[in-house]
């Protein structure tokens, strides 16, 4: 769906309970989506946000890399904008910030997040833990669940698939850890570059020994967004690659099922 219109609501009054951050505060906002079903639990309101230090080479979103692909929207248009919807998805649902990478806008990414606690919601952050350093205490207070994005579990590999080092990203997921944070765990499954059963078993053992992982969520590749690239002049190298098997996927949920971890 598209951005919220910055001028859609600039005119109404806060609706009740909608604890707006200060009026100034803007954040680069990609689109929206009003009835979610992939990004935590219940039925969700997912916010995109604009701009990301990686370049994953299956991201199917390359048109949020930078935070001027989206449009700079106040905090109190998002706000309200949820508001709207929050009959319905306080019942069944909640709030997820995704992106690209929420954590690039922290600020923007905290006072939505302290909204929409004030609306009564439940609150989700999809990240790849990568500025997770940038998640301070207020931040994760308001935060129900985190959906962390691990991509490998060696650094050599990580690097290949995001061009960044794994380091921030296991560190965030210490942090979580310690503060008994809810996290679901994805992993992208990707034939011939996160297939191999020893980096799986690796994560698997590494995620359950955290202690507050409720379920991984292994989600197969797909080639959704290769027209992404070739409209933004982007060599798209995963041209050739097919989705995983359903014999694959099961494969997989297997070895994090061994771990003693939630798997779907």
């Amino acid at each position: 769906m598209p951005a919220i219109n910055a001028n859609m609501r600039r005119a109404a009054a806060a609706p009740a309970g909608v604890a707006a951050g200060p009026a100034s505060l803007e954040g680069w906002v990609h689109s929206t989506e009003t009835f979610g079903t992939a990004d935590g639990p219940g039925v969700r309101y997912v916010l995109f946000l604009s701009g990301c230090p990686m370049r994953c080479l299956y991201c199917h979103n390359p048109d949020t890399w930078h935070r001027q692909d989206g449009t700079l929207t106040p905090v109190e248009d998002v706000l309200a904008d949820i508001a709207s919807y929050r009959g319905f998805i306080r019942q069944r649902g909640g709030v997820t910030l995704s992106g690209g990478e929420p954590l690039v806008q922290a600020r923007f990414c905290k006072s939505i997040l302290h909204g929409c606690k004030a609306m009564g919601l439940h609150t989700a952050l999809d990240t790849s833990g990568y500025l997770g350093s940038l998640a301070d205490s207020e931040l994760l207070s308001d935060l129900d669940l985190v959906l962390l994005d691990i991509k490998a579990a060696s650094g050599r590999l990580f690097h290949k698939l995001t061009g960044v080092e794994i380091a921030p990203t296991i560190r965030f997921a210490e942090d979580l850890a310690a503060i008994n944070k809810p996290v679901w765990l994805r992993y992208v499954l990707v034939p011939g570059l996160t297939d191999n059963p020893n980096e799986i078993t690796a994560l698997a053992t590494f995620a359950a020994g955290l202690g507050n992982v409720e379920r991984v969520d292994v989600l197969p590749f797909h080639k959704l967004g290769e027209h992404k690239w070739r409209d933004l002049g982007l060599n798209y190298r995963l041209e050739h690659v097919q989705p995983p098997s359903e014999a694959l996927l099961a494969r997989v949920r297997g070895i994090f099922h061994e771990a003693g971890l939630l798997a779907h």
